[in-house]
């Protein structure tokens, strides 16, 4: 039924499948991403499960067009690239296919990117006039997250920001130097972080608005770039230029790319690098707490948190009864709702057992048990049988 709808559009979405997960869409990055690349057979493999502010969603990862001027050293649709099919839709393809997908209960939601063609600002003009469609014709209210392309104008992206919940403006680098490495003809301060400052200018100047929150994504491991670089730009954006979030796409090597020979990033630091930005994020840790070694880069085999404490706690554990919420959120296997919770269970009596912990929803008290005193003495643990 739904081919026979709208049979050029669908089939099209199918065919760009692939190259559509390249950009991540929510809030669980790594889960979206598939292992090998394959041609699609499904209009199933189109949409991505997603966990969105919104909650879990079905979204339908889709592209303007898969041609592009740029020749970006490590992206499969650089110009000139033959291994890369290049399609394009209209926006009233995207916004009618969208809408029958919708109206069959497939997808509950769109990200929505683009090669660039004819410029950026002619590129963006496209998203945003599928999203005005998709809004206005259609009357959908569902999830949109909308990609901003480099060094548009004002009023687009203020648009965007109205049209949509989330748009990406993504950095790739952390500086100027390494944007250079990986996107020649892209300017880091003009065209990439400037739309980030402008989004949280177009925030403040209506703050009665609903505006799109804003996320940026980075190229990690293929031109030098060290933790410490991407994680300091990144905490500058969560506390000067609102950002929702970052997400750090390990490096892959893509065939007839000037990058094809490069080894591929250890998933395992990309992961170590989402858990420090959380760190920076949410619990409100700095830049300089984090335990990077000489060359800039963390640790893969243990987590930053725990690093930080084996450095920090092992020798000297903190008291449960007595520690604020800042030093309750240093702990391994505490986080700020379990540090809530022990506050106040503080004023109703005393924690003197990891089981106390466990009462309170601490799921894995003996993560924190090297690194606390309870009462005034360590906490009794069960030694491991092997």
């Amino acid at each position: 039924m739904l081919v026979q709808m709208l049979p050029d559009t669908l089939t099209k979405l199918v065919q760009m499948s692939d190259a559509t997960q390249f950009e991540p869409a929510g809030d669980q990055p790594q889960q979206e991403r598939r292992h090998a690349l394959y041609q699609s057979h499904s209009l199933d493999e189109c949409i991505t499960h997603v966990s969105t502010p919104k909650g879990k969603r079905k979204i339908l990862k889709a592209m303007v067009t898969t041609a592009c001027q740029m020749n970006c050293h490590y992206c499969p649709f650089r110009a000139g690239r033959s291994k890369m099919k290049r399609l394009t839709f209209t926006p009233d393809e995207l916004a009618s296919g969208l809408d029958t997908l919708q109206q069959a209960g497939k997808v509950e939601g769109m990200f929505l990117s683009s090669g660039i063609i004819k410029g950026s600002v002619t590129t963006q003009d496209k998203i945003i006039d599928t999203a005005e469609i998709v809004r206005k014709r259609y009357n959908y209210k569902g999830y949109l997250h909308l990609k901003v392309m480099p060094g548009i104008e004002y009023d687009q992206l203020y648009r965007l920001m109205q049209l949509a919940d989330r748009i990406s403006v993504n950095l790739e680098g952390p500086n100027q130097e390494r944007l250079d490495a990986l996107a020649p003809k892209k300017d880091f301060k003009r065209e990439l972080l400037g739309m980030l400052q402008w989004a949280e200018a177009i925030r403040r100047e209506h703050p009665y608005q609903k505006l799109a929150g804003t996320v940026t994504q980075f190229v990690v491991g293929a031109v030098g770039d060290t933790d410490q670089e991407l994680l300091l730009m990144s905490n500058q954006l969560y506390h000067k230029a609102g950002l929702t979030r970052a997400y750090y796409s390990g490096f892959h090597p893509i065939e007839q790319t000037p990058f094809e020979n490069l080894a591929p990033t250890d998933p395992l630091r990309e992961h170590r690098l989402y858990q420090a930005s959380f760190l920076l994020r949410d619990y409100g840790w700095k830049v300089e707490d984090l335990p990077f070694l000489s060359d800039g880069n963390m640790q893969l085999d243990m987590d930053p948190k725990r690093a930080w404490a084996e450095m920090h706690l092992r020798s000297a554990p903190i008291e449960i009864m007595q520690a604020s919420r800042e030093q309750l959120l240093r702990v391994p296997g505490i986080g700020p709702v379990a540090a809530d919770a022990i506050l106040g269970a503080r004023r109703q009596g005393r924690i003197t057992e990891l089981s106390h912990l466990q009462k309170l929803h601490i799921r894995a008290p003996e993560q924190a048990a090297p690194y606390i005193l309870l009462d005034g003495r360590k906490p009794v643990r069960q030694m491991d049988l092997f």
